[in-house]
């Protein structure tokens, strides 16, 4: 990777009084086969880290969202006993729970609809009716007047002992739980990308600065300011840095945006209706295109400094 540009060597860069000393070409090539190279990988890795931390946020939004959607329902069964009516069961537990305050809806699964949720284990077309089968009551509850859960489970108990209230707080932590792992297992892989990009572009330096080793020795043996050799090669690392993190950048956002589009045409289907409720609708939204933004600047800018900052150690290995 040669170094040779247009930038000229001025008197206050030497520390001496002499003439101005224009540069004949760049210490970095703008445009060569190591420089190229430099920005491929540098698309591909700010590509990945764009999609990792989308990925977690919009893990952690869709976690939020259904751990609102499922807290603001509970679910009452009504276990079938020999000696008691069933049917009466279900119409009393019912109505205990539409007198109670926060609860909006208290709807009675059919017998049917009960045992239809159990097909996804047992299968299509059996015939459940002997089996003794629980009834479902599923209760909309009221976010703006929350309901005493415990008060109301012991009242369902009194009225109907064969009842169970169920408010799923422990699939809502586990549901967290799992949400949380996610999201810890995509900033990892953040990190380790961006640690990956980092020793990626510290090796392109070294590489730079043993290509044009003569050059730099020279420059500093005359008395060129460690500081200026290391600002040219800052300067263009920069440079490389923000093409590649625009390239893998732009790719990111095309890649969500195409993920969108086929989303919207999958939907209907089953798999389309799990992937929803595992990621959303793959709107990433403003917040999104604010962190590509933001990964784009700071690979660029750890970049130039990263290379900067390794020019400076060979210099002063040098003096």
């Amino acid at each position: 990777m040669r170094l040779w540009s247009s930038t000229r060597l001025t008197a206050s860069d030497v520390g001496e009084d002499v003439e101005e000393i224009p540069a004949q070409s760049a210490l970095v090539p703008a445009d060569s086969v190591a420089g190229r190279s430099l920005v491929i990988v540098i698309a591909i890795m700010t590509f990945l880290a764009a999609l990792a931390a989308n990925v977690a946020i919009l893990v952690a939004d869709a976690s939020v969202e259904w751990r609102g959607d499922i807290a603001r329902e509970a679910t009452v069964q009504v276990r079938p006993v020999a000696g008691r009516d069933l049917e009466a069961d279900v119409r009393q537990a019912a109505e205990v729970m539409r007198q109670t305050p926060g609860v909006s809806e208290a709807r009675v699964y059919a017998k049917s609809e009960s045992e239809a949720l159990l097909s996804p284990w047992l299968g299509q077309g059996l015939d459940l009716s002997e089996l003794p089968t629980p009834r479902m009551i599923v209760l909309r509850l009221d976010p703006d007047n929350r309901a005493d859960l415990d008060r109301l489970r012991m009242e369902l108990e009194r009225a109907v002992p064969n009842a169970v209230l169920d408010d799923h707080h422990v699939f809502i932590e586990r549901l967290g739980d799992m949400a949380q792992a996610a999201v810890a297992i995509a900033a990892l892989i953040f990190i380790l990308i961006l640690a990956a990009m980092a020793v990626a572009v510290a090796s392109a330096t070294r590489a730079a600065v043993a290509t044009n080793r003569e050059i730099v020795e020279v420059l500093h043996i005359v008395g060129a300011a460690d500081s200026f050799i290391a600002r040219e090669f800052q300067r263009r690392f920069m440079a490389l840095g923000l093409r590649g993190a625009l390239i893998g950048g732009g790719g990111a956002i095309a890649f969500f945006v195409l993920a969108q589009f086929i989303a919207e045409r999958w939907r209907a289907t089953g798999g389309g209706e799990q992937m929803e409720a595992m990621f959303g609708d793959f709107t990433i939204g403003w917040s999104g295109f604010i962190v590509v933004a933001l990964l784009a600047g700071t690979v660029a800018v750890l970049t130039g400094y990263l290379s900067q900052f390794i020019v400076l150690r060979h210099l002063q290995r040098l003096g």
